[in-house]
């Protein structure tokens, strides 16, 4: 079955200025994607006829279906009605439903109405009109040479709205689409190019109509499987019994699938097993729980934290000898140790996890440069520690050594777990 391709057009100097985020496109990829339409490219133009044409020419070339977000307030610098009546030769007339509409919501609203107001309801004759019940413009489909033209609002819940009750029905009922399935497979613990050596074997005998795509972030890969087709369940199936397949060499490696995150994946298991957790941090400030507690009813399981930057909470809050800091710093196996350790002693909990380094960008020394962490766990049979080296870039240390921890408390509970199976 033949691809259908999308491109999406954002119209708007906002846009380009950085002044605000296009959320639109994102979205409007996912929801595409569900009924099986592919984003070619993405554009971002100013509110300039010329420029808006020239995109609008492009993306005839290599797209099916052309998606246009923005430019279609009430103001003069929101041109893109007239630049789609000039772009299909016809003119703007007033849609008396629309106006009918904008009228029934200004009164519903006790709101006077302008000139301007009455405005939203021109529409470039000729097109078929798209009802916006979350606002007052409209948006408008044309269909030219084969090819499907969609001009929405730049808001992003009007546009929502809009794809969601009319425009993803009907691209479905005007295109023959095929199925496209995703299957996400969630690893952490190992970098891209070490995965992609070890499932090599695995990649290279995949069919022809299942794709691998690696998406590396912060300590984490996913393996996304993509598959397309006309029959869903076979497709499901399929990747399925890929899944299965590479499951034995990366095993150890992989914490859930689809959209789960580790913190939720960590959760589940602690949930599950009635165990709970603490956390002492001092280099991550806070962070490692706050990723923690982001998760919906992390409460089960997670009892607190401290945040004990300074030597002496340290030693008063977490018991952590002061010849233990004295003789090996703070930023030392000794003392993440002992720090796991205390809050896990204090706090009544089954597993706690500790952290200390040189965040940055500044406070390292020779032996002990920016980006040296040691992070420790302690489990009801034994507390390990790790020494990491990362760059000099404090945020990037700070979220990589969250993953790392929350990572190696994972494979810690799976050890406990086990050996009392």
């Amino acid at each position: 079955m033949k691809a259908v391709w999308a491109e999406v057009i954002t119209i708007g100097d906002e846009i380009l200025y950085g002044q605000t985020l296009d959320t639109n496109t994102q979205w409007m990829g996912t929801q595409l994607n569900t009924i099986g339409v592919k984003i070619i490219r993405k554009v971002a133009v100013g509110d300039q006829q010329e420029e808006i044409i020239k995109a609008l020419d492009a993306a005839s070339q290599r797209a099916d279906i052309i998606l246009i977000t923005g430019g279609l307030g009430p103001t003069k610098d929101d041109i893109t009605k007239k630049t789609l009546a000039d772009y299909f030769n016809t003119s703007l007339v007033t849609d008396e439903e629309v106006l009918e509409y904008i009228r029934d919501l200004f009164s519903k609203r006790n709101l006077p109405m302008n000139a301007l107001n009455e405005a939203q309801a021109l529409v470039p004759e000729g097109c078929t009109v798209i009802t916006n019940s979350m606002g007052t413009a409209p948006g408008m489909w044309f269909e030219q040479d084969g090819r499907v033209y969609v001009s929405m609002p730049g808001v992003p819940y009007e546009m929502e709205t809009m794809m969601e009750q009319s425009i993803l029905p009907k691209l479905q009922l005007t295109f023959a689409l095929p199925v496209i399935y995703h299957q996400m497979i969630q690893t952490v613990g190992i970098g891209e190019s070490w995965l992609a050596e070890q499932i090599e074997f695995w990649e290279d005998a995949l069919p022809s109509h299942i794709r691998l795509a690696y998406l590396p972030s912060f300590g984490r890969v996913k393996l996304r499987l993509t598959a397309e087709g006309i029959d869903r369940l076979q497709l499901e199936g399929e990747v399925a019994e890929q899944v299965k397949k590479v499951f034995p060499t990366i095993e150890k490696y992989i914490f859930g699938y689809g959209d789960i995150t580790l913190e939720e994946a960590v959760g589940e298991i602690l949930a599950k097993a009635g165990k709970t957790l603490a956390v002492a941090e001092s280099c991550t400030g806070g962070f490692l729980a706050h990723t923690i507690t982001s998760v919906p009813g992390c409460s089960r399981y997670f009892q607190g934290g401290v945040v004990a930057y300074s030597n002496q909470l340290k030693t008063n809050l977490l018991d952590v000898p002061e010849e233990v800091i004295n003789q090996h710093g703070a930023v030392s196996e000794a003392t993440v140790r002992a720090m796991a350790e205390g809050v896990k002693r204090n706090l009544q909990v089954d597993f706690s996890i500790a952290t200390s380094g040189v965040a940055g960008p500044d406070g390292g020394t020779s032996d002990k440069p920016v980006g040296t962490i040691w992070i420790a766990v302690a489990s009801p049979e034994e507390t390990i520690a790790k020494k990491i080296s990362l760059s000099k870039d404090r945020l990037v240390n700070v979220r990589r050594s969250t993953v790392i921890a929350l990572n190696m408390l994972r494979m810690a509970i799976q050890t406990t777990l086990a050996n009392h199976s």
